[in-house]
């Protein structure tokens, strides 16, 4: 009788980071750490480590202008440090309020929204794009695959 070994998957290591107490509380209202580290997980299937930041307006802006030369917070923000076939290091940076307005603007729930961004956040982080459209293609047919997984509707 053959007997199949389970293989470990690599260890990701999740840092969450809040830029203040009451970003914190808000975020804890959308979803739970436990909750948000899966999703994280449900996207990365390498080892490493990646910490999530969740901002306010003020950083988020100050962030896109020095990173990205572009004078307003957007939603997430992607820093790819190291990525190999088994290993990512990154931070990605979320601004609570854009995400908070974007979700009541598009009529989706928070917790819908703030998933896909940190499935979409995890992408970038991985070296998918979505600066021509055969890649965005691949990126948003992932980023619904993953998001399916979880339970959620396609965002697009």
């Amino acid at each position: 009788m053959l007997v199949k070994k389970k293989v470990a998957s690599p260890k990701l290591a999740i840092d969450l980071q809040f830029a203040s107490p009451a970003i914190e509380s808000t975020l804890g209202k959308i979803a739970s750490p436990t909750l948000i580290k899966k999703w994280v997980k449900s996207a990365i299937p390498l080892g490493g480590l990646i910490t999530l930041r969740f901002v306010n307006t003020t950083e988020g802006k100050k962030l896109n202008m020095v990173f990205r030369q572009k004078d307003y917070a957007t939603n997430v923000l992607t820093f790819p440090y190291d990525l190999s076939k088994n290993e990512l290091v990154a931070d990605i940076i979320f601004c609570l309020p854009v995400l908070q307005k974007e979700a009541k603007e598009q009529g989706k729930l928070l917790n819908a929204h703030l998933a896909h961004l940190i499935v979409h956040g995890c992408l970038h982080a991985q070296g998918h794009d979505h600066e021509v459209m055969k890649d965005a293609k691949k990126m948003e047919a992932l980023e619904i695959q993953i998001l399916e997984k979880l339970g959620f509707a396609n965002p697009y």
